[in-house]
């Protein structure tokens, strides 16, 4: 059960402590604060762990502080959809909103190779009036011999061009809880120019203790990307660690699931799960077209492989795109071959334009019918 209080309920005040005075006392109930922080108001939830079931709805809303009950079901505590919750389906994070009913697209460099082609990169993003981007400092690669990203050393040049070129948010991923730290440190340094959204990649899904290192930060928004070889509700219920740990900002990622079955493909799309996670969750969900496909090939209409992806997830209502471009994606350090050119970066986003355009007809569609019925 979750006990969501008035706005800017003080911790402070006569009447959350009587309210927390009465949860005390309630058997085998133990009890976690959680507090969201925005820019006009402050929102504090309390959430009851154990056996709420006693507990009557209507005797909890007579508590002093409480606006709302919701009672939670099993699946996906925190971050799930339940009966009777309205509890908000977006977050704001550096000025930008991520939310089941906005599109940010995040295009970039999937690794950090070079300063220059950082500033190519963002510069073009600006004159395309994008405000976010993906920039891969540390990388986990199948070889130990492969290149593993330039790691806190680029950490501040790539801070710098953001904020030279307005860009409001960068997709990092992170690879050990040294990284938050680390990227915590060059934003200070550098006058924090920009934000970061940590991104949790599919190899450490079920780093556990990863990922309730990153949810007990508030710092930082987290993108966490899909299992390739376990089932989607494994992969939600690790989502569920940040939550549960007090960071709700949370983006799910669908990158594709490896197996032989989606040849020539690098990994089988899996974008048809757009709805069923947005249906489940409240989380915002993003589409990793580059990762799913793996090569930058061109189909018999002119379209690659990757536009055609891309807009089957917009078009499922994906709230957020992950594309990898490179100035010279033959000379990339890391994932060239699935590379766009950064003169194809307006031909995909007019493309994305037109599959967004169809998605809303289609919710407004889908709304007229059910207003008839």
């Amino acid at each position: 059960m979750i006990l969501v209080l008035k706005p800017n309920t003080s911790e402070e005040s006569p009447e959350y402590k009587q309210l927390c005075a009465y949860l005390t006392n309630l058997p085998s109930i133990a009890t976690r604060v959680h507090t969201e922080v925005g820019a006009e108001q402050t929102l504090t939830e309390l959430y009851l762990i154990g056996n709420t079931k006693a507990l009557l709805v209507e005797d909890m809303l007579g508590l002093p502080c409480v606006d709302r009950v919701v009672r939670i079901s099993e699946e996906y505590r925190v971050l799930g959809r339940h009966q009777n919750d309205d509890r908000p389906a977006f977050f704001d994070y550096n000025g930008v909103r991520f939310g089941q009913d906005t599109l940010n697209i995040f295009a970039g460099l999937c690794a950090v190779d070079t300063i220059e082609n950082v500033e190519i990169m963002m510069k073009a993003l600006q004159a395309h009036n994008l405000v976010c981007t993906r920039m891969g400092a540390y990388k986990p690669r199948t070889s130990p011999y492969a290149f593993q990203g330039h790691g806190k050393a680029c950490l501040p040049y790539v801070f710098d061009l953001a904020g030279k070129y307005d860009i409001k948010v960068i997709a990092m991923e992170i690879t050990h809880e040294s990284h938050i730290e680390q990227i915590r440190e060059a934003l200070f340094h550098t006058g924090s120019p920009t934000g970061v959204m940590l991104q949790i990649g599919t190899r450490n899904i079920q780093n556990f203790e990863l990922m309730k290192m990153a949810g007990r930060q508030q710092d930082f928004p987290v993108l966490v990307k899909r299992g390739s070889g376990i089932t989607l509700d494994e992969s939600l219920n690790a989502a569920e660690y940040l939550a549960s740990e007090g960071n709700r900002k949370v983006v799910f990622g669908l990158r594709g699931m490896r197996t032989n079955l989606g040849d020539p493909h690098r990994n089988l799309v899996d974008f048809a799960h757009v709805p069923v996670v947005k249906r489940l969750t409240r989380m915002p969900v993003c589409i990793d077209p580059s990762h799913a496909v793996g090569t930058r090939v061109d189909s018999a209409d002119g379209l690659s492989d990757i536009m055609h992806v891309t807009a089957q997830g917009i078009i499922a209502g994906a709230n957020m795109v992950l594309a990898d471009f490179h100035p010279t994606p033959s000379k990339a350090l890391v994932d060239g071959p699935q590379s766009m050119l950064i003169r194809e970066l307006p031909h995909f986003l007019e493309d994305i334009h037109i599959a967004r355009q169809a998605y809303e007809k289609r919710v407004a569609l889908a709304a007229q019918y059910q207003v008839a019925q």
